[in-house]
């Protein structure tokens, strides 16, 4: 239900609509009220919903009402409750947690089974809500009802400059394109309307709409109803009983064990576990274990620590039995690390790299904060 939805209009799209930038003196302004979402969402725990998605083409309309459940960064299950959409049918089911992802379809009886044994997990929603503060102009229009609620009206801006952007909700799943041309600005008219919980300070509606000369081309608007923040979920909710007449399709590595202590997984590996010396707010949260053919690392241990009070903040080391990097490309800087020879590559994860003997060694994080060196330095090369 991650869908992606591409507007191939091929023509350049500026911001519609009459917004108000307001000054540092007044306030709230959109820029405040984005940074206390980013704030709540950092800090939430559990949220449960109904959700409404409802997009709109000079074609058709398509509306559906989901019930939603999250527990950030991994954890998601949606339940399609109504639907006009072929696509996407009542009883469809999609279930994630740190292992797996199920996808069920009730139109075809097909239950796609995924296996996530060196995924990384991010919260997307977080990362949106901080592109939009750090990116984006953002302008306040007072404040609208939203299922009962009061909602703060923020309207965004992206720079003139960013090309083909690809737009993610904040409040929804699916990502779509605008593709944006300078030298045509002022041909489609593209608006991004969030509203934001005075309450809680978190996203409950969004509407993202392009349209030529009044025409709506493409329009999504997504928005929460009836819905708690950090009340608690069953963790049977993060798991998944396929029917029994659908057919299981699976897809990726079935990791050979989940483990939650270095004792436990030591004996199904043909290598030494390293045991690092991490931030003090870290805890070991599992250790997965995935046999890959040997050109793919062989066998390849992740252990993953997270930070329990941080939405999100998340770093792993993984000890393979064959090297996966290439010294050679140009995105690997060669370091020394406490008298190892390391590779160091700062992309959308930061990672050290290194060979020690008959085990190759990575050090990952999507924080640019964490102490990789240190941590790389402590397991080194014994």
């Amino acid at each position: 239900m991650n869908r992606r939805r591409i507007l191939a209009a091929g023509t350049g799209v500026v911001l519609a609509g009459c917004i108000s930038y307001p000054s540092s003196d007044e306030s709230p302004s959109g820029a405040e009220i984005v940074r206390d979402a980013v704030d709540a969402r950092r800090h939430m725990s559990a949220l449960r919903a109904r959700r409404s998605v409802t997009i709109e083409t000079p074609a058709e309309t398509d509306t559906r009402t989901e019930r939603i459940a999250r527990e950030p960064p991994a954890k998601q299950r949606i339940e399609v409750l109504e639907s006009t959409d072929d696509d996407v049918p009542v009883g469809s089911v999609s279930v994630t947690n740190r292992a797996q992802t199920w996808e069920y379809n009730p139109s075809t009886g097909i239950v796609e089974l995924q296996f996530h044994g060196t995924k990384t997990d991010t919260d997307r929603t977080l990362r949106v809500l901080e592109a939009l503060l750090e990116e984006y102009r953002l302008g306040y229009a007072g404040t609208e009802p939203v299922d009962g609620r009061e909602a703060h009206v923020i309207e965004t801006r992206p720079p003139l400059e960013d090309e083909g952007t690809a737009i993610d909700l904040v409040v929804g799943d699916t990502t779509y394109s605008v593709p944006v041309s300078a030298a045509k600005l002022g041909e489609l008219d593209v608006s991004r309307t969030i509203w934001i919980d005075d309450e809680t300070r978190y996203p409950i509606k969004e509407r993202n709409a392009v349209s030529d000369d009044g025409e709506t081309l493409y329009a999504q608007t997504v928005t929460y109803e009836e819905f708690a923040i950090d009340d608690g979920i069953d963790p049977e909710t993060f798991t998944y009983q396929p029917p029994a007449d659908a057919e299981v399709v699976s897809d990726g590595a079935k990791p050979a064990g989940i483990f939650r202590s270095r004792d436990a997984a030591a004996d199904t590996v043909p290598y030494d576990l390293p045991d690092p010396d991490l931030p003090g707010s870290y805890v070991l949260d599992r250790i997965t274990v995935v046999e890959r053919k040997e050109r793919y690392g062989g066998v390849t241990t992740t252990l993953w620590y997270d930070d329990p009070n941080v939405v999100a903040r998340e770093l792993f080391v993984v000890v393979r039995e064959e090297g996966r990097f290439d010294p050679s490309l140009d995105s690997l800087e060669r370091t020394e690390v406490d008298g190892q020879t390391t590779y160091f590559r700062d992309g959308g994860v930061k990672s050290f790299f290194w060979d020690c003997e008959d085990v190759s060694y990575e050090v990952s994080s999507l924080v640019t904060d964490d102490p990789l060196r240190e941590i790389t330095a402590s397991i080194g090369c014994s």
